[in-house]
């Protein structure tokens, strides 16, 4: 369940299934997949190294707590957001930008991956409507 997909593929959890839940539309997944991916990879451009390197400054301070680190993200990525374009969903951009942020922060310092992890399933679950909105709107 803590899975962080962001290539494209099905986790196990959706491959096994769960009783009384369709099986999601695996084109409709591809579909949404890529277009996040598209989108990450212009943000991945425009995000500076300012923003990563505090975020790993954050990351590595062991005395923080889950949600004061999922905090940090969160303020990052609304600081981010100010800068997408206009015609872009908001949310959309939102749960990009902490993909995208999580990759760089896991890039740069590999030995906070399951921190950085933690606090990105953190974050996703607090947009977690949108996502499934996302789902349902392709489909």
């Amino acid at each position: 369940d803590d899975e962080l997909q962001t290539d494209g593929n099905r986790s196990g959890h959706f491959q096994n299934g769960e009783p009384g839940v369709a099986p999601p539309n695996e084109e409709v997944i591809r579909i949404i997949a890529a277009q996040l991916a598209e989108i990450g990879d212009q943000f991945n451009r425009d995000i500076e190294g300012r923003v990563v390197n505090d975020l790993v400054q954050h990351f590595r301070n062991a005395n923080l707590s889950t949600e004061e680190i999922t905090l940090y993200m969160s303020r990052a990525v609304e600081e981010l957001t100010q800068s997408i374009p206009s015609d872009m969903a908001q949310e959309k951009a939102m749960v990009v930008l902490a993909m995208v942020l999580t990759k760089r922060i896991v890039n740069t310092m590999p030995s906070l991956l399951q921190r950085v992890f933690n606090a990105a399933v953190n974050y996703m679950n607090q947009h977690h409507d949108y996502i499934a909105d996302m789902v349902s709107q392709t489909a």
